[in-house]
């Protein structure tokens, strides 16, 4: 079963880079499991109808507005464009938050207990259901196959409860902010959430998005601090040509965010905001977190929330184990942990996608503000089917990050109007989710400093 547990690591990988895993055999795939040791991340359009031109150097400035070759430095030599042609690196001026406030209707910002009771039931009721199933699943290699499809449909299915607790964690859930967090608390905990913990960090990550060194979760590196992770893709070019050395590469740092990297970040604080230190987030004290007074990820009282997201953690643990003196550990591991391996990928991708691509900057000290972190989040298309199950958290998720307090059931209509109004800052980017999760796990690895910006380095 643990062999299983590669291979499906492998699955996942292959379902967001089908068009690079079909270029090599299935083999390479077991043999890229060792983790990243951090992460970067990635992409932009009013002009998204066009194709994206690719590096700039092989196609000259042309394609690209005065302004943005300004804002750059006059150098594109070594960027490259994603869907969002280029659109996040204008370097023009961006709205204040009260102009960008003003324009969403006043009744997306008003919360419904009911309706969101509503969709919490139906993605309850859909998770639970989808687990019920494994009880039935023969534990034979012979069904290796109906586990791995098994641990897809109810890990991406499950993924909508976690979407729920993460709108309770926002404030979005309920204007009943017991039962909010009561509900937040309970779907995190299931899913081994640290709710209380992860309400903070995450409220870190909306207050600093793509700061460069502020920012929380997806921090990528610069050519200084990513020296080790360039260094190691360089000497897989020189033992397996270049080619092959990008795709192993690439399959390393997929598999390693998507499988390693949610459990890398709650115990390490990996791709974290370097000024915070190491951080754990079920320890809050050092040396498990180390951040200063003024930098510490969990100050003052929330050293006793995380705490009490421990209690349901251990509660949770307590619950498995119980369930594996009656069930049996493998069935229990089949059941619970490869639909969890799941969600956490699907957690990954939506983070790491929704901030990073080769053309969406980072900014830092005067030249960053909150509308302007805001508005580098980006939009992308995940389809009916995942924008139902997962509360159109992907397609969004601008809007998210303008006011996370923006139930999910009104975040549609915010949107269309946030790109009406702000089209020359709006992101979105039409590109297939797996061909942009290729190219951000190649392309978006560490970022240099091109006039006020720091954009990702293409070589």
């Amino acid at each position: 079963m643990r062999t299983s547990l590669y291979a499906l690591a492998g699955a996942a990988a292959l379902a967001v880079a089908p068009e690079a895993a079909m270029a090599f055999t299935p083999s390479l795939l077991l043999a890229s499991k060792s983790p990243a040791s951090r992460l970067a991340a990635a992409s932009s359009p009013a002009m998204h109808s066009r194709r994206p031109t690719g590096l700039l150097a092989a196609r000259g400035t042309a394609s690209l507005p005065s302004e943005t070759v300004a804002a750059l430095g006059g150098d594109t030599s070594d960027v490259m464009l994603s869907g969002l042609n280029g659109l996040a690196l204008s370097g023009i001026e961006y709205p204040t938050k009260r102009e960008v406030y003003k324009a969403i209707p006043d009744h997306c910002f008003k919360r419904d207990t009911a309706k969101s009771l509503m969709y919490a039931a139906i993605s309850t009721a859909l998770t639970l259901s989808c687990f019920a199933t494994g009880a039935f699943i023969p534990l034979t290699w012979a069904f290796a196959p109906v586990w791995a499809l098994y641990a897809y449909v109810t890990g991406t299915v499950a993924t909508g409860c976690w979407v729920v607790a993460h709108e309770c964690g926002h404030g979005a859930f309920s204007d009943n902010k017991a039962l909010q967090d009561a509900v937040g608390y309970v779907l995190h905990t299931a899913l081994m959430v640290p709710y209380f913990s992860w309400q903070r960090s995450h409220a870190v990550h909306h207050s600093k998005t793509n700061h460069l060194t502020e920012g929380e979760t997806h921090v990528p590196y610069t050519l200084e601090s990513g020296a080790k992770t360039l260094k190691k893709r360089e000497t897989m070019r020189k033992l397996m040509g270049q080619k092959l050395g990008d795709f192993v590469y690439g399959m390393t740092r997929i598999v390693s965010h998507l499988v390693f990297g949610w459990p890398a970040y709650l115990m390490a604080g990996v791709t974290g905001g370097p000024v915070r230190g190491l951080t754990n987030h079920f320890i809050p004290v050092k040396p498990f977190s180390t951040g200063e007074k003024n930098t510490e990820l969990f100050p003052g009282q929330w050293k006793k929330k995380v705490w009490m997201s421990d209690v349901g953690i251990l509660a949770m643990f307590g619950a498995l184990a119980a369930a594996a003196v009656k069930f049996g550990v493998w069935r229990t591991m089949a059941v619970y942990a490869l639909p969890l391996t799941i969600t956490n990928c699907w957690l990954v991708l939506y983070t790491w996608l929704q901030h990073t691509d080769t053309d969406v900057p980072h900014y830092e000290g005067s030249n960053w503000n909150f509308i302007k972190g805001a508005f580098l989040s980006i939009d992308r298309p995940y389809g009916p089917i995942f924008d139902f199950l997962h509360h159109r958290i992907g397609s969004t998720h601008v809007v998210h990050h303008i006011d996370c307090t923006i139930p999910h059931y009104h975040a549609k209509e915010a949107t269309e109007v946030i790109k009406s109004t702000f089209p020359k800052h709006y992101l979105y980017d039409p590109t297939p989710i797996s061909k942009a999760a290729w190219r951000v796990a190649n392309k978006c690895i560490a970022v240099q400093k091109k006039g006020e910006q720091w954009v990702f380095k293409q070589d």
